[in-house]
């Protein structure tokens, strides 16, 4: 029987759009931040233009439609490296709908990876393809969200 291993994720997110005079009011202040993790560099954040946000900066809807993209392509290369599916290039042009409620709240209603893939051996593109769907059963951020997470892929050969 395989045991259950926890996993913890540390990070700081620290507010640098204090202007000086702090959240007097809703424009008196800007949406920056940094993330921040151990040894690692630092990323600079803000909301969405929509909500007042730097245009220039991550905000944390972009960050999460990546860190869905970036999982499930992690795993997509085990599990073609796994399979003997020797892949050369990849990259996903991944979007993420988010309904804003008129409360002002809001939720993502899905999200739509559109990998697509580079192989050596066109006998392999079959299985590439099918690698997607494990892939998306395994990525932990996937597992981790309430909507869902579709997959658009396409795979090439050189």
């Amino acid at each position: 029987m395989a045991k259950e291993t926890l996993h913890t994720y540390e990070t700081t997110v620290r507010w640098t759009g204090n202007t000086g005079v702090g959240t007097a009011d809703y424009q008196s202040y800007k949406r920056d931040y940094i993330i921040s993790a151990l040894q690692k560099t630092d990323i600079p954040g803000s909301s969405d233009p929509a909500f007042r946000g730097d245009p220039g900066r991550y905000n944390p809807e972009d960050l999460l439609v990546s860190s869905l993209s970036a999982c499930h392509m992690l795993w997509y290369l085990h599990l073609c490296a796994q399979a003997g599916v020797v892949v050369v290039d990849y990259r996903d042009h991944a979007t993420g709908i988010m309904q804003e409620t008129p409360g002002g709240s809001g939720s993502f209603v899905e999200v739509t990876l559109h990998p697509v893939v580079t192989v050596t051996d066109p006998a392999m593109t079959e299985i590439a393809l099918e690698l997607h769907k494990k892939a998306g059963e395994y990525c932990f951020i996937a597992n981790s969200v309430n909507f869902p997470v579709r997959h658009d892929p396409t795979v090439e050969s050189i």
